[in-house]
């Protein structure tokens, strides 16, 4: 597949060079695990996962046998107790971690919350007077530096968040940091930090990071222990296909785990949660980072979504995201040229995640004609068309389709009509 994917893209497309490229897929069976139809050109998985075709009987069984029949005995018989260790132990295969490091509860903010108030409680902060300051990057997802904000007010304002460019974050890592807030991706230009020099810096500098895998989780490699990481965080419902809304989860490396203290310390978080004891104490390991009662329902969405990785290689994913991201590029250069679009991703592949952002003064109201057309981008301030390419169950032709599509609505400025200029609550 590299070969005939490496000829289409740098020589003159086609059409059907697009469906030999698909004929040639390895992962073209992926495509038949989601409900998908094929007049409907989903490019926005990196917002929101489409829904694997298993999840609506799973759901049904769950709701109907589980909870309508079996009821309360569930919790054993089903093991919905276990559920956050099972999914957590499906997601460590997928970012390099081990079974026993990651788990699965609440949302990605919830996550973020527990653990930066559990490193900012670690010694080397709390001791060290000189180390105030939590770093993160200007244009990092706001609610990671919503969070941030937050919880430093109820530190009573003791900590500074101060705001960098990502060219400047290694050299922020200093003795004065006592956290930083990174997001492996960037979520508007798909932009990939390196994860092992960033968390080698932070080791020099006696400093943590705490990674926000949101974005890249399930479309390209991650190696959380070999590149040194030690916290973090991520979503459920984009590469993962987990639905709207999907829980969240969270990694700790095995040699911290027991020196955390969770600033939410809830019932499932407990050593004994059903022994009703009035003191709270952590559970071990891993298990002290739940908190409430978990949503079964929404557990067993996630887990289809996981199942859809079945049998797949995190690397044959990344190779079929680079070969469907270049041809948009190159699709682009040739038929979009004169429309002024500017590309803000980065073109080199070590550098560059699952989706790409084209800068355009009108960005809301062309995302606005092309989602009217069937072909699903999503649009982010100040101006940025945003295309996501799942290679679960992206297709060549789709990328195709959906350059022609552009061509056609900036020629006909389609774009210009009056339905398209007002901006939905959610972009």
């Amino acid at each position: 597949m590299n070969e005939i994917m490496t000829s289409c893209v740098t020589h003159e497309l086609t059409r059907e060079s697009c469906v030999a490229l698909d004929d040639q897929d390895n992962l073209r069976h992926a495509r038949e695990r989601f409900d998908l139809t094929d007049d409907l050109i989903y490019l926005d998985g990196n917002s929101l996962g489409a829904l694997p075709r298993a999840t609506a009987a799973c759901i049904a069984e769950v709701i109907g046998q589980q909870w309508g029949r079996d009821l309360i005995r569930s919790w054993n018989k089903h093991h919905w107790i276990s559920l956050p260790q099972k999914l957590g132990a499906k997601i460590a295969a997928l970012i390099g971690a081990n079974a026993n490091e990651v788990i699965v509860a609440d949302s990605t903010s919830v996550n973020l919350f527990k653990l930066l108030a559990c490193v900012l409680q670690l010694p080397h902060v709390g001791d060290d007077a000189n180390r105030r300051i939590i770093i993160s990057e200007r244009g990092n997802f706001p609610t990671d530096l919503y969070i941030a904000q937050g919880l430093n007010q109820l530190l009573g304002n003791r900590f500074t968040l101060k705001l960098v460019e990502a060219n400047e974050i290694t050299n922020s890592l200093d003795h004065t940091v006592a956290a930083a807030l990174i997001t492996h991706v960037d979520y508007r230009t798909g932009h990939v930090h390196n994860m092992a020099t960033l968390n080698a810096a932070a080791k020099v500098a006696n400093t943590n990071i705490v990674w926000d895998l949101s974005h890249s989780a399930g479309a390209l490699p991650i190696n959380l222990n070999l590149d040194g990481a030690e916290f973090a965080v991520g979503c459920g419902y984009k590469y993962l296909n987990g639905g709207p809304g999907a829980p969240a989860y969270l990694y700790v490396t095995e040699k911290l785990q027991a020196q955390l203290a969770t600033p939410l310390s809830g019932w499932f978080g407990h050593a004994a949660p059903f022994a009703f004891a009035a003191e709270y104490s952590p559970a071990v390991g891993m298990n002290r980072f739940l908190c409430g009662t978990h949503s079964a329902i929404a557990m067993a969405a996630l887990e289809c979504g996981l199942d859809t990785f079945e049998n797949i290689s995190i690397a044959a994913i990344r190779q079929k995201s680079i070969a469907l991201s270049d041809l948009f590029l190159q699709l682009m250069d040739e038929y979009c040229q004169p429309f002024n679009f500017t590309c803000v991703s980065p073109r080199a592949h070590e550098s560059r995640a699952s989706h790409l952002s084209f800068a355009h003064p009108h960005g809301y109201a062309i995302m606005q004609a092309l989602i009217a057309r069937n072909v699903i981008g999503d649009f982010r301030q100040p101006n940025l068309l945003r295309f996501g390419f799942t290679p679960l169950y992206t297709r060549f032709i789709d990328v195709w389709h959906a350059v022609m599509t552009i061509r056609d609505v900036m020629r006909t400025e389609e774009w210009t009509a009056a339905q398209y200029q007002t901006k939905n609550i959610v972009t």
